[in-house]
């Protein structure tokens, strides 16, 4: 007798070695997979624009990249005695022109380069609603708490939403290494404010989206992270105190169900014991010059030394 519908994701004929380089972009569901892959010593770069939800500013983003294309300070505006960019996150926020530019373009320098040795890309999309800033009528990423009588809220028409994978994908193929995986997912957070039909609706088109244009391209998967979270953990206990953002039960059920189909044997061994080492670290003592506490650094010491030994990259 079966008491859940379970969801799988379907097992990947390549796999993620310990040495691939991932490159992780979109919502806030995709920075805590990219935090799983950090502890677990893989190579990854996770939002070099800062958070973003919809394919149009993701596709953006990634032109940028792929050109190394640096803002200027026509670019951005000032809002709260602070620099901004309506194409970044509020992280990238200063009082300092030439600090909010340093940000960003460091950030641009780096992602270019990560993307060019790159052999997996993951992109969470979250919703298919944009706005438009009214003053320069320019589509944004973010609103940085901007009033909302400067933007106009919309959803992205179908033909929008394609062309926006459609070209993220050719840039990606152009920039990339040629064996480049791309995985898309949707993210399971559901963006109540827009309202629970207005969610289905946007989550839905996105999803309509991905697989319309990936149907006919090589090396461009779909993650059911979405469905799993929606029909697999239709459950409560797997979200956070705000019933909205899955809980770290959930993200990691859904991390190791990514581990099983697409990382190597290798690789998750790997990880495995990366995950036991960085909760070691943790570990600390009133007393450091205790015996036993020595004895227990020197161990973990070996450990790390061990896993070095397995890779090119320096971990921990």
């Amino acid at each position: 007798m079966k008491f859940r519908t379970e969801v799988n994701i379907t097992e990947s004929k390549t796999k993620i070695e310990i040495e691939d380089k991932i490159f992780s972009i979109g919502s806030c569901f995709a920075s805590e997979m990219s935090e799983l892959f950090q502890q677990g010593q893989l190579q990854t770069v996770n939002n070099p624009f800062g958070t973003l939800f919809n394919p149009f500013s993701i596709n953006q983003s990634i032109k940028r990249l792929h050109d190394s294309e640096f803002y200027h300070e026509e670019e951005l505006i000032m809002f709260n005695d602070e620099y901004i960019s309506l194409d970044h996150h509020s992280s990238f926020d200063t009082r300092f022109i030439h600090q909010t530019l340093e940000k960003i373009n460091s950030k641009i320098v780096e992602g270019n380069q990560l993307l060019q040795d790159c052999h997996w890309v993951i992109i969470t999309y979250g919703t298919s609603f944009i706005y438009e800033f009214e003053p320069k009528k320019k589509l944004v990423a973010n609103c940085h708490k901007i009033p909302q009588k400067f933007f106009e809220k919309r959803l992205l028409t179908h033909q929008e939403l394609t062309d926006s994978v459609y070209d993220t994908i050719l840039n990606l193929k152009d920039i990339c290494k040629d064996d480049l995986q791309i995985l898309f997912t949707v993210s399971p957070v559901r963006h109540t404010k827009d309202g629970m039909i207005e969610n289905q609706l946007s989550k839905s088109k996105l999803i309509t989206a991905i697989h319309e244009v990936i149907s006919e391209i090589e090396n461009c998967h779909y993650l059911p992270v979405y469905e799993i979270l929606m029909d697999d953990l239709r459950d409560y206990r797997f979200y956070k105190e705000d019933m909205i953002h899955p809980n770290a039960q959930a993200v990691n059920y859904i991390f190791e169900k990514f581990g099983n189909a697409y990382f190597s044997e290798e690789t998750k061994d790997f990880i495995k014991e990366n995950f036991k080492i960085q909760k070691a670290l943790e570990h600390r003592s009133d007393d450091e010059k205790d015996p036993k506490y020595i004895e227990f650094r020197e161990k973990l010491s070996e450990r790390i030394k061990a896993q070095q030994q397995k890779t090119k990259h320096k971990i921990f």
